[in-house]
């Protein structure tokens, strides 16, 4: 905060004496703690915005990793960026600015389009070490077909950090290579990483060197006239770029600081379900939701792109852990304060003592919860955005379930364990298949994990050619033995650390959950999790921010082969026709599928910036779930929505037993973005996606007294769109719900 004063400071300071001197910063962030602390620089800079020297851009709350958050948190980082700079400044961004994040997903040009941004500046791409990328003025496609204008800049002279040299302007401009359809290129100036911004030196060199023969023109500009500029490029001769940006450096951003990353997760989902409830319990006459912006606010900040990658100082993932903590709390309390409302909203009836339990999402789920502490899992399924009430007489378990040392199986898997407590066989009862290809669940640790730069960004390439396997275990013993759920616990050590794995079936699920406790105390150590499995296939699917992105399972190219750590979300999953298999996760981001193996990074434990990064008492959850057809046909997304959010479930008396839907859903398979109050207070918003790449027919029917309305985009605002709820190929709707 400090040195978004001093920086700013300095700033509005050289406009006074340097008139043409013009400052552009992004991060509605910066500018929500500045009004806080320092009003009267705040007010200075709404004057300077006025003036025309100072630009506000970005659009987003702060500039945020891209990898690792969920489409919701992009949409809420658009939402809240573009609505505090419309409102404090007046101005709406048309250029998203983020110049240091690690890649970039496939699901941004969409909704940058849907945010009123129809640009996009970065210079990360630059930085990959093994391919060049080929543009630096392209039109950007996302998963959707939607495109934005992006552009990028390759200074020699230290990068984003530029200064006003001849060398930085010579070879910035030298190596423009859209300089054939354009004829000028965006050059950073100014000491970044720690703020300070431009010198006095740096714009007397400018002016100096303003007509300086042989030099091309260096002048401050305004970033959104600079791209209002290269829109006026035919688009016919603008190159395009389909798909994620994946940067070929700082791989290890995805596992380092794995507590934060956790935390971060699980507050993302705890706000948008406490937000879903809610709204279910107003569309049954409830009262309005209300807003959690504020604890939205706090996980949007940690979502910076030195924050959440894990490349921060120590006292950073203090204050991120804390607050994080806080958001989660916060959804958590929201979640039981909704479940109440709806419980008070059910029908009244005779039932003592009933489960109630709550769907959050867009598709029917098995009863599988946990209560007072005791698993249930049932043969009945709660609707899409439905209410269950199941009286006490109606809980049997599905029946199948059986525990020993060496095996778990349910009507659905068997899991086989072998001496060593890796899994000998994972068989899928229901298409009669094995689903691996040797021992599941292998435990590597790789203690050279040493990059040559950057101790907590990176991973080294040839990683793997120092590993070693953990097979020997200090406890090995059935823990868990109901009829609703079984569990194997298996304790290893390495060094001075122990990792408890607690293998869990459910008696109604199609997966083996390994719930994983490390006690981790050493350092420069990677650990890492793989399973061979009896599949084929030449790519695989990884789950991203509203949809997914197909990869090459093989190395036929250096492209190929510098993907050897990716990022996914809550699933990975390699299928051939007819036979797949999943990997799921409720935490980890890094991941790998070459050949038949499924690899998954779970912590490390690098000792620069932070020297205790990942250090201690951690706790996570993976999952390995065989399935027929493909992920999207085999039900994956939905299991490993379920593990990453439970149904909601408490008891309740003087209810009636039976279903409630207080909003119907049918159609093409979808996925929810969110169900939460519109920023105006008059309606709430229903946002989907289609999560596959298919289209088709999607109808909804809010419960009576309700009427559809819409659609609209992010920023709730009306669209011109063809008739009909129906979906597109990864394409993100919403509507508004209004009561009649």
């Amino acid at each position: 905060r400090r040195k978004a004063r001093r920086t700013f400071n300095t700033a509005l300071r050289l406009m006074e004496r340097f008139p043409d001197f013009v400052f552009n910063q992004s991060t509605a962030a910066y500018y929500a703690q500045i009004e806080e602390d320092d009003p009267a620089l705040f007010k200075e800079i709404q004057a300077a915005v006025k003036s025309g020297q100072w630009e506000t851009i970005g659009g987003m709350w702060v500039e945020p990793d891209t990898n690792m958050p969920t489409g919701e948190s992009f949409v809420r980082q658009i939402l809240y960026g573009q609505r505090y700079f419309e409102e404090k400044f007046g101005v709406r961004h048309r250029v998203c600015w983020l110049p240091d994040c690690f890649g970039f997903s496939p699901a941004l040009p969409q909704l940058l389009q849907q945010g009123g941004m129809d640009s996009f500046f970065t210079i990360k791409v630059n930085w990959s070490e093994t391919n060049k990328f080929p543009h630096d003025l392209f039109q950007w496609e996302g998963l959707d077909g939607s495109r934005v204008l992006a552009h990028t800049f390759d200074n020699p002279v230290r990068g984003y950090n530029g200064s006003t040299e001849p060398e930085a302007i010579l070879g910035t401009w030298g190596n423009f290579r859209g300089k054939t359809i354009h004829d000028e290129s965006l050059l950073a100036v100014g000491y970044g990483d720690g703020g300070g911004g431009v010198t006095p030196e740096m714009l007397e060199r400018q002016a100096q060197l303003a007509d300086f023969p042989a030099v091309p023109s260096l002048k401050p500009v305004r970033v959104e006239d600079v791209f209002a500029r290269m829109h006026a490029v035919p688009a016919s001769e603008v190159p395009v770029w389909q798909g994620e940006i994946y940067l070929e450096l700082h791989r290890a951003t995805l596992t380092t600081q794995s507590h934060t990353k956790r935390l971060h997760r699980h507050a993302e989902r705890a706000l948008i379900t406490a937000e879903t409830v809610a709204s279910l319990a107003n569309l049954l006459g409830g009262a309005r939701p209300e807003s959690l912006e504020n604890a939205w606010r706090k996980v949007l900040k940690n979502e910076f792109h030195d924050i959440l990658p894990g490349s921060g100082i120590r006292e950073i993932y203090e204050d991120a852990e804390r607050e994080l903590g806080e958001a989660l709390a916060t959804g958590l309390a929201a979640q039981k304060d909704g479940l109440a409302a709806l419980v008070g909203r059910l029908p009244k009836g005779d039932a003592r003592n009933a489960l109630v339990v709550v769907n959050p999402d867009l598709h029917g789920r098995p009863v599988r919860v946990e209560v007072d502490g005791k698993p249930i899992a049932l043969d009945a399924t709660v609707p899409a955005l439905g209410i269950s009430v199941i009286g006490d007489e109606n809980l049997a378990p599905t029946a199948g379930l059986s525990v020993s040392k060496q095996k778990l199986e349910n009507s659905l898997i068997r899991v086989t364990l072998n001496p060593d407590g890796t899994l000998a066989s994972l068989y899928d009862k229901r298409n009669g298949r094995e689903a691996l290809a040797g021992r599941g669940n292998q435990l590597w640790v790789y203690p050279m994990d040493k990059p040559r730069n950057w101790d907590a960004w990176d991973l080294e390439d040839d990683y793997a050619a120092h590993g070693l396997e953990l097979t020997s275990f200090e406890s090995f013993e059935v823990v868990e033995d109901t009829p609703h759920r079984a569990a194997i616990r298996i304790v290893r050590k390495f060094r001075d650390s122990t990792i408890t794995q607690t293998l869990q079936l459910w008696a109604n699920a199609p997966r083996l959950d390994i719930k994983t406790d490390p006690d981790w105390h050493d350092r420069r150590v990677l650990l890492r999790t793989q399973t061979p499995v009896d599949v084929r296939s030449d790519f695989a699917t990884f789950e991203c921010a509203f949809g997914v992105v197909r990869r090459s399972t093989h190395n036929n190219t250096s492209w190929d082969e510098a993907r050897f750590e990716v990022p996914a979300h809550r699933f990975a999953d390699l299928s051939e026709p007819g036979f797949g298999v999943a990997l799921l996760n409720n935490g980890k981001y890094g991941h790998s599928i070459k050949g038949n193996l499924l690899g998954l990074s779970l912590l490390r434990a690098p000792i620069y910036p932070d020297p205790l990064a990942d250090e201690g008492e951690q706790s996570f959850v993976y999952s390995l779930m065989p399935h027929a057809g493909s992920w999207h046909e085999g039900g994956v997304r939905e299991e490993a929505l379920d593990l990453n959010q439970p149904l909601l479930a408490t008891r309740a008396s003087d209810v009636a037993t039976g279903t409630q839907a207080p909003i119907a859903v049918s159609g093409i398979a979808a996925g929810l973005g969110g169900l939460k109050a519109s920023e105006d207070g008059s309606a709430l918003v229903l946002r989907v996606y289609e999560p596959a790449g298919g289209r088709g027919r999607f109808e909804i029917v809010p419960k009576d007294g309700w009427l559809l309305s819409g659609p609209v985009n992010i920023l709730e605002e009306a669209v011109d769109r063809a008739a009909g709820p129906d979906l597109k190929p990864f394409e993100v709707r919403s509507w508004l719900l209004k009561q009649k």
